[in-house]
């Protein structure tokens, strides 16, 4: 009986708003059909009445979620809705956010604008304007900024508030393109005008798609348009730049940028701590990068994934191997370890020496998955490579292309070090010309494998005296822009020194200051000794 009331108020409810909100959407566009039609036989539940959800609690709403999720695609949501009524149920706001956050995971974007619409035009509680600004997202992904911009006329007054204009702003920077980028420039003016504050995540929205190279040289002006409009970054806004300049290597950039942060009196988060120590680790300032890491232990709680994987990592750069074990062991208390959880523990106890350690993990990585990706023979094979096991290196090669899997430019460029290490220079110079040929995209060149091996094939042909092999090498390191810090610059001028090559020492200081590396005092060591006589 409570049942049945429930549904007849909201029932009753929504046929009471059903004409005000049909109006508004007719307002800007055009219905299909489907949308105005609904199905009384449509229930997913209607064959198994003991999975039906008992209430409207607990369960209710991740209940509403699923039939809208498993919805077939020509059918409407107006048949979910009616079936999720008749089975006693209210649609209350908190059930269509949830919903709409899993759509949204999910991609499943024209749904969810599907959703959006029934709400309006049904009504089953009061809009607000956190309802429209669903509305507007969903419209912009699905149908455009030019249907979203005759949308938002249509809101009422009452409802185009501070809030509403920066949702529509983020809405449109979340599509990259320049139409909408200077778009979004344009509703800030109007704000600006209106006296309306702009939020910090517009901000932050703003300067995301200007990390890319060719709009970074914007940034320092959304910046000072920032402090003009009286904004305060977010953690966000200053861990994207942190990230930017970690990625172009510039530790002085980075190090600016954080005490800006803590002036600001903005908090770090784990994600900031993520990225210096990581910097700190590849810059080989390891005293700095541990005292990231001690805050970064500080703030694990053993329940982020993400972070003990961070921290596997940075335990193998820094060769510290009881507390990578004591990592990896609270990483194996979970119930279900992704992948690559395992390729990062390989790749960790590979670097501190425990080979035997990484081809047990590797054996449960073998027996809980098919391995069928070229970076999972990469794991175990940048192993063995380090250490010049390059017999057990083949092996892994062969089973590599057994499995379907095509070696890739990282593949090769462990297999040139492997052959180094073991002394065979002739297979290490085919092997690198053979890896030349392979596509490297930019997130691999910017990888710490990549890095750390290309380094140590530098360093190996240095020692060998074969100067133009180590230079063809280190051009891909200056790519990557990792040449400015000042050890990988001396690892070549090792290279002039075992080859007895001489040059002149303003040539090649200017050449290392131009890159963005400081000499030291090794720096100026070794160009002593290739001075030109």
């Amino acid at each position: 009986m409570q049942s049945l009331l429930r549904l007849i108020n909201t029932r009753t409810r929504i046929n009471t708003v059903r004409n005000g909100g049909a109006s508004f959407l007719a307002s800007y566009t055009t219905l299909p059909p489907s949308l105005l039609q609904s199905d009384p036989q449509w229930d997913h539940f209607a064959s198994d009445p003991k999975s039906r959800p008992p209430s409207v609690h607990g369960l209710g709403h991740n209940m509403l979620t699923s039939r809208l999720e498993r919805l077939p695609s020509d059918e409407s949501v107006v048949s979910a809705f009616d079936g999720w009524m008749r089975d006693g149920f209210e649609v209350d706001r908190d059930g269509i956010f949830q919903a709409l956050n899993c759509l949204r995971c999910r991609h499943l974007h024209s749904r969810a604008l599907e959703v959006m619409e029934w709400v309006m035009r049904e009504r089953p509680y009061k809009v607000t304007e956190h309802d429209y600004s669903h509305l507007l997202e969903f419209t912009i992904k699905c149908r455009g900024i030019a249907h979203a911009e005759k949308l938002f006329q249509t809101i009422p007054k009452s409802y185009q508030n501070e809030f509403l204009y920066n949702q529509i702003i983020i809405s449109c920077l979340a599509n990259r393109k320049n139409k909408n980028i200077k778009l979004s420039y344009t509703y800030m003016e109007k704000m600006r005008k209106m006296s309306l504050l702009i939020s910090p995540f517009v901000y932050k929205s703003l300067i995301t798609p200007h990390l890319t190279p060719s709009r970074r040289k914007n940034i320092p002006d959304i910046l000072t348009q920032m402090k003009m409009d009286g904004v305060k970054p977010c953690i966000s806004t200053f861990n994207n730049l942190l990230n930017m300049h970690a990625g172009n290597h510039d530790i002085d950039e980075l190090s600016k940028v954080f005490d800006e942060m803590q002036m600001a009196d903005v908090e770090p988060n784990e994600n900031t701590y993520c990225i210096l120590a990581k910097a700190y680790t590849m810059a080989r300032l390891y005293t700095v990068a541990e005292s990231y890491i001690e805050a970064l232990e500080r703030l694990n709680t053993g329940n982020n994934l993400g972070l003990l994987n961070t921290l596997i990592m940075l335990y193998g750069c820094l060769n510290k191997d009881k507390e990578l074990d004591r990592t990896w062991k609270s990483v194996q208390q979970w119930p279900h370890v992704v992948p690559k959880s395992y390729l990062l523990a390989i790749e960790a106890f590979g670097k501190v020496g425990l080979v035997s350690n990484a081809e047990e993990i590797w054996a449960i990585l073998r027996s809980i998955k098919k391995i069928d990706q070229t970076n999972e023979f990469n794991s175990i094979l940048s192993v063995y490579c380090r250490y010049g096991i390059v017999e057990k290196a083949i092996v892994i090669c062969k089973e590599m292309v057994a499995n379907g899997c095509k070696p890739n430019a990282i593949t090769y460029r462990h297999l040139t070090l492997g052959y180094l290490k073991a002394g065979r220079v002739t297979d290490a110079i085919n092997t690198l010309k053979r890896g030349k040929y392979e596509q490297l995209t930019k997130k691999a060149m910017r990888s710490a494998s990549w890095l750390e091996s290309t380094l140590m094939v530098v360093e190996m042909f240095s020692q060998l005296g074969k100067l133009g092999k180590a230079e063809f090498v280190f051009k891909e390191l200056k790519r990557s822009k990792y040449s400015r810090h000042t050890f990988v610059f001396n690892a070549l001028l090792k290279g002039y020194v075992t080859a007895r090559v001489y040059r002149h020492e303003e040539n090649l200081l200017e050449w290392m200051i131009s890159d963005g590396a400081k000499p030291d005092a090794e720096t100026y060591r070794l160009l002593k000794l290739i001075r030109c006589p």
